[in-house]
């Protein structure tokens, strides 16, 4: 049963039941034919028709990171846009500006974050002193290295384990705009309080830390860990995504910070093959998927060989084998109910080579314990997943996506609407029962976080992601 709230709950309960139904029915599918250009006798990739068409703008070029696609803008803007100027790091402070400012130093433990972090006992001197040169540079630095925290988080980047999400707060909100913004209109707090993160998970760990004695020390110390990985990602994860956190073995299709719909997940094995951190763009979604098996399966372990030497057999686990000039064999496994990616993959280009997909093997959503695959996140109930998201990002009718989906034919939908996706870890957040719970640390990546918090704050840390990236080779067997 899928939950659905808000305006949202008529028409996609609607035509996700009646996609459902026509698909346990076995609903006739449309004739796909190939886009212009497509070779003939290869599968069919055809993108259908949005129900009503709106204009909507290319997505910047990638760079290389894996977030710069993940905010693609929803209205047409212009071709060339001024840059606003950035504003000075150092300005001029009045005494009871300053003194503002020592009032938040001295709360910010209630944001998981330490007042011995911020120069309090040399700007208090400053203050003394009355407005100066000296007053300017010291309350100014204090406030910097506040938005520097509450923007992007406290933890240095070589303490965050296989997290390659490029924030893009900094770039919105620079350290010197939001400096000058609280000066002209005197509000420091509120203004330093709108970098909190818009999720409704902060605010629910801000309230757990505040409920939680000062002995409890390690307990104290997870939530204040896990509110910094908040402060980690897009202060506003926008109108509509997906996001799964990997130790719960979870996935939410969410809209207006609003779960519409949740799915059991597995994830990586522990080691070289754990669920990154990603912040990414789902562009399509990808029905009847084909598997290009990779190398250390076709060559490492002698598929390729096998299938050339046996045809039939290779037929009957839909495997297809072409071997080139050179001697390269290439093994491509054909959609169909034994196909390692199952019935649907989200389209979600990254580095990483990480995406979203179904599985032949779904009575592993009923253990306990799900990490289990090469890396890639398999959903639970996932052709409902991507006929959801089909319809919703306007790819698709839910008589076009039931057809689709009945074919047996690989197509690919592409989505008028993208939906951003993220792959986070939380040792500590609310459950899909609206419960506040702790997970189990899979991957043993909160020791650093941990460490760093008992460390001084780093100064001048770099804003990249320092993890090796490991490229993924999902999904071929189960255990």
């Amino acid at each position: 049963m899928i939950r659905f709230s808000g305006r949202l709950a008529g028409g996609v309960a609607t035509a996700a039941l009646v996609a459902g139904t026509a698909l346990a029915q076995g609903a006739p599918a449309e004739r796909l034919k190939p886009l212009p250009g497509q070779p003939t006798g290869g599968p069919a990739i055809v993108q259908i028709p949005a129900p009503t068409p709106t204009p909507t703008p290319a997505p910047s070029p990638k760079t290389g990171s894996s977030f710069d696609q993940a905010f693609p803008a929803t209205v047409s803007q212009p071709v060339v846009q001024a840059t606003p100027p950035v504003a000075p790091l150092v300005q001029a402070w009045t005494v009871a500006q300053a003194q503002q400012l020592v009032a938040v130093i001295e709360g910010i433990g209630a944001e998981g974050l330490d007042p011995a972090d911020y120069d309090l006992a040399p700007l208090k001197v400053a203050i003394k002193s009355g407005p100066s040169e000296e007053l300017n540079r010291m309350a100014s630095q204090s406030f910097v290295w506040l938005v520097e925290d509450l923007r992007d988080g406290r933890t240095p980047m070589e303490a965050r384990q296989q997290w390659f999400v490029v924030d893009p707060d900094r770039e919105a909100n620079p350290s010197g705009n939001v400096l000058a913004e609280a000066l002209k209109t005197g509000d420091i707090a509120g203004t330093l309080a709108k970098l909190n993160p818009t999720h409704p998970d902060y605010a629910r760990l801000k309230a757990e830390l505040a409920a939680t004695s000062d002995g409890q020390t390690a307990r104290r110390k997870l939530i204040r860990a896990n509110m910094d990985r908040w402060r980690w990602l897009a202060r506003d994860l926008g109108p509509q995504y997906l996001i799964t956190n990997v130790p719960e073995f979870q996935l939410r299709l969410t809209v207006k910070n609003k779960i519409v719909s949740t799915y059991r997940t597995i994830v990586g094995k522990p080691g070289r093959t754990a669920t990154p951190q990603l912040a990414e763009v789902v562009e399509g979604v990808v029905f009847n998927p084909t598997w290009t098996v990779p190398q250390s399966i076709v060559k490492g372990e002698g598929l390729g060989a096998r299938v050339l030497a046996n045809p039939a057999w290779g037929r009957a686990n839909g495997y297809v084998a072409t071997k080139g000039a050179n001697g390269y064999i290439t093994v491509v496994q054909q959609p169909g109910p034994g196909n390692s990616l199952g019935r649907m993959k989200l389209e979600m280009p990254n580095e990483h080579a990480i995406f979203f997909h179904d599985t032949p093997s779904r009575h592993l959503f009923a253990n306990d314990f799900r990490a289990l695959s090469h890396g890639c996140v398999r959903t639970e109930r996932a052709l409902e997943l991507a006929m959801t998201m089909a319809i919703l990002g306007r790819g698709a009718t839910k008589d076009e996506a039931v057809a689709i989906a009945n074919s047996g034919k690989y197509t690919k939908v592409m989505l008028e609407k993208q939906w951003r996706a993220y792959i986070t870890y939380f040792t500590m957040a609310t459950d899909i029962n609206g419960q506040m719970a702790t997970f189990k640390d899979i991957y043993g990546r909160d020791a650093p976080v941990l460490a760093s918090l008992d460390k001084p704050r780093v100064r001048d840390r770099g804003t990249k992601p320092t993890s090796e990236v490991i490229v993924i080779e999902d999904d071929l067997t189960d255990t």
